[in-house]
């Protein structure tokens, strides 16, 4: 095939992509009156001076793509894709994605992103939130998302499980921009969690022991209103940063938890069960009795402020059948509910403990683990397969 430009002006490189990114690409460019060339080059260059984690882009059964580009672009690109560990398909289908979000339609009406929000709640502690939250961070982060993972909790347990310092009190923090007193920007403040399964993709708002005071505080602030929506007042300049935010919420029935409950609603366009509240449990009298608590609280909550909200499942922790009867009986009736669903019965098994007496992510640690595989089946992620 002759190339269309004049001698050094472009080379044909051949590639890979999938068949549904390639035809919108062809459409958006004939709707923009621009060369599919001229898109792909920009597209690569953008991408190259992209430095955020991006989300990954399925490209199972991609198709050959030919086109052409400035000479020594593509070898740019590929050091560029080994360097950040992806594949050469990957790195064009991640390039092509941002274009189009980037450069929409003369005619198309601007979408707002919706990220997931996983609220992690039980007033009863002991149960495993921290645990679960963690792990199911991990798991979409994984997947390819873009993550953030709010320790909500002022004990700090899941910031000292990850090797995180908790913020001195005093200081710009997540309890700071809820009281209206933020002094900065937040993602100053998020620590990203190494391990080359998460690609840059998980971050963490560390907790702050001010947290011990935030009831207090937004009860007793002139300057709020409306108390329920201060965890979203601060979280939402983060939202375009991410696309699903996990809240690992204290065992606490105050006003910190109805801004976490309100935070999961589902809003406007969202489609159910993307957003809402996932509930670990253990197999035992006294965590039904905290349950029916909870429930009571979201109850009054909805109804008062005529909320949606999705009850996204429970889960078993640190299940152990040899326990007896109790546990037995306990599982079968968490089981019955039926609604809402248990997504998975995690056993009380020794990788998660070992991962937080080594300050390291599970699914970095143990990623064969069975409670891995659990928090994969909560967030109805699959394991990565090897890139290509």
């Amino acid at each position: 095939m002759a190339s269309p430009y004049p001698d050094g002006d472009r080379e044909k490189v051949a590639s890979k992509l999938p068949g549904a990114l390639r035809q919108e690409l062809k459409v958006r460019a004939a709707e923009l009156g621009i060369d599919i060339q001229d898109a792909v080059t920009t597209a690569v260059t953008d991408w190259q001076d992209h430095d955020q984690p991006l989300a990954q882009i399925d490209t199972a059964g991609a198709d050959s793509f030919s086109t052409w580009l400035p000479p020594g672009l593509y070898e740019s690109f590929k050091a560029t894709c080994t360097a950040r560990g992806v594949s050469y398909t990957q790195g064009l289908a991640q390039a092509v994605r941002r274009w189009l979000d980037t450069n929409p339609a003369a005619n198309a009406q601007p979408v707002a992103r919706i990220p997931e929000r996983k609220i992690v709640c039980n007033q009863k502690g002991g149960v495993g939130k921290t645990a679960v939250a963690a792990g199911v961070a991990q798991a979409y982060a994984e997947a390819g998302k873009r993550v953030l993972l709010v320790d909500y909790d002022p004990q700090g347990h899941l910031s000292e499980q990850l090797g995180i310092e908790p913020i001195a009190p005093g200081q710009d923090s997540l309890v700071a921009h809820m009281c209206a007193e933020g002094k900065g920007d937040l993602r100053d403040l998020l620590v990203t969690i190494e391990g080359e399964r998460f690609g840059g993709r998980l971050r963490v708002l560390p907790a702050c022991f001010d947290g011990f005071l935030l009831d207090a505080k937004i009860a007793t602030s002139r300057s709020i209103r409306h108390q329920e929506t201060t965890l979203e007042r601060a979280l939402k300049p983060l939202e375009d940063d991410f696309d699903v935010i996990v809240i690992d919420c204290p065992p606490s029935l105050g006003i910190a938890m109805d801004a976490a409950i309100y935070y999961g609603r589902r809003r406007k366009d969202e489609r159910p069960k993307k957003s809402g509240v996932l509930i670990p449990v253990l197999a035992e009298d006294s965590s039904a009795t905290a349950y029916v608590m909870l429930a009571d609280q979201i109850g009054s909550l909805v109804e008062d402020l005529e909320l949606q909200l999705d009850y996204l499942g429970l889960v078993v922790n640190l299940y152990d059948g040899r326990r007896g009867y109790v546990a037995t009986s306990s599982l079968d009736k968490w089981q019955q509910l039926g609604d809402p669903p248990v997504l998975a019965v995690i056993g009380d098994l020794k990788e998660q403990r070992e991962a937080v007496r080594k300050r390291r992510a599970l699914l970095d640690y143990a990623p064969q683990s069975d409670q891995a595989k659990a928090m994969r089946q909560i967030a109805g992620t699959a394991e990565p397969r090897a890139a290509s």
